[in-house]
């Protein structure tokens, strides 16, 4: 099992062209961690703001009535990919991983996969 600082360190170092991680509890907004990021990338401003994104998609899977939960969602910018996975299970109940990458120097399927093996390892 891992704790919020080795699974973001875990989520950057698996990942070429990782550009910042958070850990964040989307019941609040708050990132229980940040790694990486800079003047240009706020991921504590990008925690929050992704909390939105995230409750929008569970009010909308409730008004449809769909019963399946979100495994992640993709935000693709012009150069860069923005990855949220929500956590699973009883010690990740309401939060997610963040992973922000350089477009051009990452492998898609390889982060979602990076992201799915933290997710498993992950203990708050």
């Amino acid at each position: 099992m891992a704790n919020v600082e080795v699974s973001m360190k875990e989520m950057m170092a698996g990942v070429e062209g990782s550009l910042g991680a958070a850990v964040v509890d989307y019941t609040s907004g708050m990132a229980l961690g940040t790694l990486g990021g800079g003047k240009d990338l706020d991921l504590t401003v990008a925690a929050a703001g992704n909390t939105d994104v995230i409750r929008a998609k569970m009010r909308t899977m409730e008004q449809l009535g769909l019963k399946s939960r979100i495994d992640d969602i993709l935000i693709t910018l012009e150069r860069q990919y923005h990855l949220i996975r929500l956590v699973a299970g009883r010690n990740g109940n309401g939060l997610f991983l963040y992973l922000v990458l350089d477009k051009d120097r990452s492998n898609l399927a390889m982060a979602r996969h990076q992201l799915k093996r933290v997710e498993e390892q992950l203990e708050v």
